[in-house]
């Protein structure tokens, strides 16, 4: 069998905003610990009247502009707030690929459904549906619709949608749009706002917690929702930070709970190491996806102890974002990319009373990256789980 040439997808740009803010400074104090991000008690979501921690954004989103208004909803205001901030590179790939040899690949699992809850709620009080209300908005491809037509990019253009490893999924998809030729750049990226509907069917899975979502912790009882969108255009013309590996599996173990020993996590962890053409040892820093849910953390420990023992750092950065969903792997991105891209400090796990299942050390001090390069797992409901590689390019 030939043997695996590792090929680098390089990310020429990166836009965020989620609970930490929109602006680098925001961003990277959030990141280190010098700053709180905008986790919040919310106590009138939930069907139940009881509280839940929600990871709000918290600047005003600007309204689209008036020949996209079929398109304005909260996930697409969110999007274009950051979009805007890679706007000029995008503008430069279409000047220098053409608007056809460019794609847009978003993922999303709520799209426009908080906008549909509040123009059923006018139809309850007013027995019809507000003017500004389309169904459309409601439908996965919505955003991407709406990115490929503010650019006037006519390449390919889909919405992934597998639950929570939604925009880890768009990285892989992207990969394999630029290496067979059919593109020469991919908008790539996550979005999730939040809504009622997700609220109170994590709620009936009694997998909300009540207060800030503690990762790894003896304690922990649940995730924090949050809101979030990130973006970044790929190519393969040389960068100084690039998309390394990328590795899926699906396990399929059962409907929303993972498998016990982590078989599926590891084997998407593997396959990214193997596709990044590198060792355990080369790793610096594994970004968990630590929902704080018992099932989850047990499983994730195991499965990256049995790839990387303690000697690799590892945190969740859930309890700066909360849980976006369809946008984690895009979020988590974008944290690592922060990091490599301003050589910030890791993110610190503040677990005062790690759980005894929990064997992976810990990011509980100020430690800047060891490695070459950042693991970001992502895992979905049905076993459907993502693990990207984040580094430095060589070029």
């Amino acid at each position: 069998m030939p043997k695996h040439i590792p090929t680098p997808i390089y990310i020429q740009d990166c836009g965020f905003h989620s609970a930490m803010g929109h602006n680098a400074a925001d961003i990277h104090q959030c990141i280190t610990g010098q700053r709180a991000s905008n986790m919040v008690p919310d106590d009138h979501i939930l069907n139940t009247q009881t509280s839940t921690v929600i990871g709000r954004v918290a600047e005003d989103l600007a309204k689209l502009p008036k020949a996209f208004a079929r398109y304005d909803t909260r996930n697409n205001r969110l999007t274009l707030s950051a979009l805007s901030q890679i706007e000029p590179k995008v503008n430069q790939a279409i000047e220098q690929y053409g608007a056809g040899n460019i794609a847009v690949i978003i993922g999303t699992s709520t799209s426009g459904i908080s906008d549909g809850e509040t123009a059923f709620d006018a139809k309850l009080k007013q027995d019809a549906f507000p003017d500004s209300y389309h169904y459309q908005q409601q439908e996965l491809g919505d955003t991407s619709q709406f990115v490929a037509e503010y650019f006037g990019i006519t390449g390919p253009c889909y919405s992934i949608s597998t639950a929570c490893s939604s925009s880890g999924r768009v990285f892989i998809t992207a990969k394999h749009l630029l290496m067979s030729g059919l593109v020469d750049a991919v908008i790539v990226g996550g979005v999730d706002t939040v809504c009622r509907l997700t609220l109170n069917g994590f709620n009936g899975l009694e997998a909300l917690s009540q207060n800030l979502c503690m990762p790894f912790n003896q304690n922990r009882n649940g995730i924090n929702i949050g809101e979030s969108a990130a973006f970044m255009i790929l190519s393969q013309e040389p960068a100084p930070i690039a998309l390394l590996g990328a590795g899926d599996s699906s396990d399929a173990h059962h409907i929303s709970a993972p498998h016990p020993e982590g078989k599926g996590a590891e084997q998407a962890m593997q396959k990214a190491l193997d596709d990044a053409g590198l060792t355990p040892n080369d790793i610096g820093y594994v970004n968990a996806h630590g929902t704080a849910t018992p099932l989850n953390d047990s499983m994730e420990s195991k499965a990256i102890f049995r790839l990387f023992g303690n000697s690799v750092p590892v945190s969740s950065t859930k309890p700066l974002t909360g849980h976006t969903l369809g946008a984690a792997s895009a979020t988590e991105a974008a944290i690592a990319w922060h990091i490599l891209q301003h050589d910030l400090e890791l993110p610190r796990q503040n677990c005062q009373n790690k759980a005894e299942d929990i064997e992976v050390s810990l990011v509980e001090n100020a430690i800047k990256l060891g490695g070459k390069a950042i693991l970001s797992n992502s895992f979905a409901f049905g076993g459907n789980n993502i693990s990207l590689i984040f580094g430095y390019s060589h070029d």
